[in-house]
């Protein structure tokens, strides 16, 4: 009886116009591509399943495969993981690329059971199992490296988007400045004052989405530490963000004369992020604090806010990029969140650009607190 790895490498050409035959089905993407696209790598990936049938296995690796957790049979890209990736660059979705799999693995099957006499042995159905789990690790491959490549591609538009953003946004900031200093009227000033807290905060969100994109495409966050005076920065922080938000109570605990080596506009990025974060999501009757302290060659910087704790599972997913708490998870607002969920990991990613932490604990008792651990590194 034909075994199902020499049935497919001597049947190959039958499966393989199979597989394009489906693969021209899967709109819009398809109608776009040639032959040769449409079968790319169909003959690797079989050949490469044919090999696993032929190979020991014990059943360990038999659960890891069907798990989609076996190491691929080359240390190089398979040549599922390349498909993947070509299927993203050709503007297939994830669903079409699992229909491609499951179309392969119906039309193999197929095709074997009509060469097999009438009564199937045991040895039959173990090459199924086996044939099964390596498709599912070829399925595996493709879909992480197509994640992958979605992801990249998503984070380079963004990184593009924002760049192509600051100019326009340049322009209108200037533009209200100048209607602000010819303005006739009071209302005329007061329109342009309001257009230049929009375009500020524009320009906020547009840096976050860079900073963003910065890390995600691996070049990490830039961080230049020269010396500089923490108790000036935390306490005109504290003002800044006091005299946006009047209505709440901001503290800064800072002693006199703290210096350290950091790159001041990064941290005062990261403070402002807690500060704002405290003032959004914190109790609105409750007070805000910014404390700084040495201890050994460490400084520590704790903000602080009263309110609704957030729950643990909140607290593990909370300086991940592009999350943002679920309602029942922090206080009510009034107003709802416009941000981006970028301003947590940003802060992070300053912190470990100096080589320090960024930790949050929360509780009814203590409120929320993010404590920011840096090294010290004392100016000469």
């Amino acid at each position: 009886m034909t075994t199902l790895s020499s049935f497919i490498t001597s049947n190959m050409e039958a499966i393989v116009a199979e597989w394009y035959s489906f693969a021209t089905t899967m709109e819009p993407a398809a109608s776009t591509m040639s032959a040769v696209a449409l079968r790319d790598h169909a003959k690797a990936i079989l050949l490469a399943i044919a090999k696993d049938l032929e190979s020991s296995q014990t059943p360990l690796a038999q659960s890891e495969k069907s798990k989609g957790l076996a190491p691929p049979l080359s240390t190089r890209e398979t040549a599922a993981a390349t498909h993947g990736a070509l299927r993203q660059m050709s503007g297939f979705d994830l669903n079409q690329l699992g229909a491609e799999y499951r179309a392969l693995r119906a039309s193999v099957i197929r095709l074997w059971t009509q060469q097999l006499p009438a009564a199937a042995d045991a040895r039959v159905f173990e090459e199924m199992i086996r044939f099964n789990e390596a498709v599912d690790q070829a399925v595996a491959e493709s879909t992480s490296r197509y994640s992958a490549e979605l992801e990249l591609s998503r984070d380079t538009f963004m990184a593009i988007l924002a760049h192509d953003l600051r100019s326009p946004l340049s322009s209108i900031s200037m533009l209200s400045h100048l209607m602000e200093r010819t303005a006739t009227t009071d209302g005329v000033r007061k329109q342009a004052g309001q257009i230049q807290r929009s375009a500020k905060e524009m320009a906020g969100m547009i840096h976050d989405l860079l900073d963003y994109t910065r890390t995600q495409l691996g070049k990490g966050m830039p961080v230049a530490p020269k010396a500089c005076s923490l108790t000036v920065l935390c306490r005109d922080l504290v003002e800044e963000v006091q005299s946006a938000h009047p209505q709440r109570q901001l503290v800064a605990d800072v002693p006199d004369g703290l210096a350290a080596m950091v790159d001041d506009s990064r941290l005062r990025q990261a403070l402002s992020n807690l500060l704002n974060n405290a003032v959004q999501h914190g109790d609105p009757t409750g007070p805000i604090s910014l404390a700084a302290r040495v201890a050994g060659e460490e400084v520590t910087l704790q903000v602080r806010n009263f309110g609704e704790p957030i729950p643990p599972e909140s607290l593990q997913v909370i300086f991940d990029p592009l999350v943002q708490l679920s309602p029942g998870s922090v206080a009510k607002l009034k107003v709802p969140s416009t941000n981006l969920g970028l301003g947590l990991f940003i802060a992070r990613e300053v912190a470990l650009g100096h080589k320090g932490t960024l930790e949050v604990a929360s509780d009814s008792e203590n409120g929320t607190v993010f404590t920011m651990r840096l090294p010290l590194h004392r100016p000469a």
